[in-house]
């Protein structure tokens, strides 16, 4: 018979020994046990430092994420500043506009209402034209005349608050009637010694006002034709104030004399 090999397991002994008089016990591990024991350590350490890497990482992800969102908010209020500050200048412009736009209408009233009493007063002076050329149909009688028989000066013309024409005589000449007509008054006023008053008909007077003493030796109800000597000018720089009216409205002689042509 072969003799048989007998294998040796090593195996470790751990001896409890109690302090407090019970009895002791001792206990065998093999070394395979041992050895697995050692693996089983290893794998919970490995396993333990992965968990702790896993969360430190995800503690880490939580804080940049935070720090992000944190920029974020930030940023979203710088915006919401800016945004803010334009939508304030977006209102100061918008009143500003509104301010121009305001100005431009009432000038723009006030830039009508001046075109609009322009064309009344230029329709106004078309009707006055009208009517004066609906007269001029009779020649004879429309005051169209210059009312001295010599060249004479204008030292005053018409206006709103002087309604008539001044004229400065030159040496001797007459005062004749600018158009056929009635003598209505013959006649003094105020300031004037002398005031001779014609009706043309159609609705046009004539006055013929001397500043000085003159003699006529025309009379009232009499008829004069175009022409005709109304009182005789004896001296130099004498004045005689003109005037004409229509509808016994004061107009500018100027205007008839030009209807005329």
């Amino acid at each position: 018979m072969k003799p048989r090999k007998h294998k040796r397991k090593e195996s470790f002994s751990v001896l409890l020994i109690s302090n407090t008089g019970h009895n002791s016990r001792q206990y065998h591990i093999s070394k395979s046990c041992l050895r697995l024991t050692a693996v089983f350590v290893c794998l919970v350490c490995i396993a333990f430092g992965w968990l702790a890497y896993h969360y430190l990482t995800q503690e880490n992800v939580s804080i940049a994420a935070g720090s992000n969102r944190e920029e974020e908010q930030l940023d979203l209020a710088a915006q919401l500043d800016s945004m803010q500050e334009m939508i304030r200048q977006l209102e100061e412009e918008k009143e500003e506009l509104a301010n121009q736009n305001n100005a431009l209408t009432s000038e723009n009233r006030a830039l009508l209402e001046v075109a609009k009493a322009s064309m009344e007063t230029d329709d106004a002076e078309e009707s006055e034209e009208e009517q004066l050329s609906d007269v001029q149909a009779d020649d004879d009688a429309f005051p169209s005349r210059y009312p001295y028989s010599e060249a004479g000066i204008v030292s005053t013309k018409y206006s709103q608050t002087h309604p008539y024409v001044s004229i400065e005589t030159q040496g001797k000449g007459n005062i004749i009637a600018a158009g056929e007509g009635i003598i209505t008054k013959i006649g003094s006023e105020d300031e004037y010694p002398l005031v001779i008053e014609v009706e043309h008909g159609n609705g046009y007077k004539t006055r013929y006002m001397f500043a000085q003493e003159t003699q006529t030796t025309r009379e009232e109800g009499e008829q004069v034709r175009i022409g005709d000597v109304l009182a005789a000018i004896t001296a130099q720089n004498e004045q005689v104030d003109y005037q004409v009216m229509f509808e016994n409205e004061p107009i500018d002689p100027l205007i008839v004399f030009e209807a005329k042509g």
